[in-house]
């Protein structure tokens, strides 16, 4: 399986780490992912991570904190 991972800083502006042709897809804002306390699997159930891909694998890379890790990485380089 493999991942790819977006934080939109703005229109036309992503971070991106992954393959182009993912089996699964993660988006999030930067604002999103910045904020402390960022939890994926709190905020996709919120409607603020956006997920494509097998539903089976969205859930398992969430509960394993991997979607979390990544997103925050992210987000947090300038």
């Amino acid at each position: 399986m493999s991942v790819q991972y977006r934080v939109v800083v703005g229109k036309k502006d992503e971070r991106v780490d992954g393959p182009d042709a993912a089996d699964v897809v993660f988006s999030v804002p930067v604002a999103v992912a910045a904020a402390a306390g960022f939890d994926a699997t709190v905020e996709f159930m919120r409607g603020r991570v956006k997920a494509t891909g097998h539903t089976g694998q969205v859930l398992e890379l969430l509960k394993s904190g991997e979607a979390t890790a990544a997103l925050s990485r992210l987000a947090s380089q300038s």
